[in-house]
């Protein structure tokens, strides 16, 4: 029994001592005196215009909180729950966001260049003209998400889910799309030269005047798709699924 007790107090001490860690670490984050801040509670917070690049805020409560043009560079997210944030124009380039919940978040004209992204949730995320240049967002779920005139070259989104995407003009030039759940993705006048779409779902796509020029489609799966006046010279449509798939002419595959 005094075994058994002498435990209990030990694992409560423990708990304590680590609770009052956490907490002498946000405080010392709010107060600037350090630049990390795991698994913090900063739901709510305004970080406008701050400079947090290169800080570690992995695994921390961001819900609701404002970061608009802020910095954040290289900085480690990951795993962090940043639903309903506010980031748009903020510098995300090489952040660390795998697994990062980022549900309606906010990321509109936001720079992610070359940012891990693997898993992340960005379902019905705004992230209309933000530039996500060889980022890393395989796996990631972008369900209903904005990304109209997004910057998507040479990315890497293969295995991701963008069902009812909103991805109209969005320059994805080399990225790779193998495996992508798309249906009912938009994709009017996007430039999507060179991607590899190999085994995409792309039932009923809206890629009216999409550019797929020597893009790679092999076994892609092309269910009431809709490439009115969409350019697919030279593209690589080998063991494709036609049914009622509007071609470029006009004409339909039944």
């Amino acid at each position: 029994m005094r075994r058994a007790g002498f435990a209990l107090s030990l694992a409560l001490t423990l708990v304590q001592a680590c609770s009052a860690a956490r907490a002498d670490q946000r405080e010392d984050f709010l107060a600037g005196r350090a630049r990390d801040c795991v698994r913090c509670d900063l739901s709510g917070m305004n970080f406008k215009r701050r400079d947090f690049s290169e800080a570690d805020l992995s695994g921390s409560n961001l819900r609701g909180t404002n970061f608009h043009d802020a910095k954040l560079a290289g900085a480690r997210l990951a795993g962090a729950d940043l639903s309903g944030a506010n980031l748009n124009k903020a510098n995300l380039s090489r952040a660390d966001l795998g697994g990062a919940i980022l549900r309606a978040v906010m990321l509109y004209a936001a720079i992610l260049d070359g940012a891990k992204l693997t898993g992340a949730d960005l379902t019905d995320a705004l992230m209309a003209t933000s530039r996500l240049t060889r980022c890393d967002l395989g796996q990631a779920v972008l369900r209903n998400a904005d990304l109209r005139k997004s910057r998507l070259a040479e990315a890497i989104m293969a295995g991701a889910d963008l069902t009812a995407a909103t991805l109209d003009f969005a320059f994805m030039r080399g990225t790779q799309l193998d495996g992508a759940l798309m249906k009912e993705a938009r994709l009017t006048g996007a430039e999507l030269i060179s991607a590899t779409l190999i085994g995409a779902d792309l039932t009923e796509v809206q890629a009216v005047g999409a550019n797929f020029r020597a893009a790679d489609l092999s076994r892609a799966v092309l269910v009431g798709a809709d490439f009115r006046r969409a350019n697919l010279h030279d593209a690589k449509l080998d063991d494709v699924v036609y049914r009622d798939t509007v071609m470029p002419d006009g004409t339909v595959r039944p």
